[in-house]
């Protein structure tokens, strides 16, 4: 019993420095704008990305890359991730946000910004982004209509050279419909920092207003920067 008891205090202890050097790191990463990227498969968001990163020498951290390194490092943890996602179970969001808060950690000195790619997924995971890691200063969402995102995603499953059971129509539409009721609640959630951009017309229009958007947010950290 006594021996039960020390082990949940060590493990009290453990979260509790973890937690500490979390909010650590979300106040030194205050200070650089962190922006969600939010649309479903098919919009174009990785195409905006690449041109941000290129225009404003962002960071860009997209959470499947992140799980996809760890496991590719060979590390324990990377073992563990790969072990759940082998099951078929979902990686955990303590796990994902620990893997994004290191990623900012380790890229912060060098970087000019950060674009969480396809986070949060839902809106609990927005509010705990936002108390463990930092605020985020914007969130774009790229809409597009389920048609269109459809039509994109079997063009590109046609053209690869691995071929997906899952990549079906019918398999397609209900992925989209789940990822629509979670993003009408992250978006209701986080109405006044998000931007809905129609994402289906020419790439360098959409870029265009988020170009108009991230200077807003430069500008508002300039004058912030300003008054401490």
């Amino acid at each position: 019993m006594l021996f039960m008891c020390h082990q949940m205090a060590m493990k009290k202890e453990a979260e509790e420095k973890l937690k500490a050097e979390e909010l650590r790191k979300a106040k030194a990463a205050s200070d650089i704008p962190i922006i969600w990227i939010l649309g479903g498969p098919g919009c174009g968001k990785g195409t905006q990305c690449a041109k941000i990163v290129e225009k404003y020498g962002f960071t860009h951290l997209s959470t499947g890359d992140l799980l996809r390194n760890e496991v590719e490092s060979g590390s324990d943890k990377g073992r563990a991730l790969q072990a759940v996602m082998a099951s078929g179970g979902l990686v955990s969001n303590d796990e994902v946000l620990s893997l994004l808060n290191d990623a900012i950690g380790r890229a912060r000195g060098g970087s000019k910004g950060f674009l969480i790619d396809g986070y949060p997924r839902e809106k609990n995971q927005g509010v705990e982004f936002e108390a463990r890691v930092a605020p985020a200063d914007l969130a774009l969402y790229f809409e597009c209509s389920e048609d269109t995102m459809v039509k994109r995603i079997m063009a590109r499953a046609a053209a690869a050279a691995v071929k997906r059971a899952d990549d079906n129509e019918a398999t397609i539409r209900s992925r989209l419909k789940t990822f629509a009721l979670n993003t009408n609640a992250i978006l209701e959630l986080y109405n006044e920092k998000t931007l809905t951009i129609n994402a289906e017309r020419d790439v360098d229009d959409i870029f265009l207003e988020v170009v108009q958007a991230i200077d807003c947010v430069l500008k508002n950290k300039q004058k912030a920067a300003a008054l401490c």
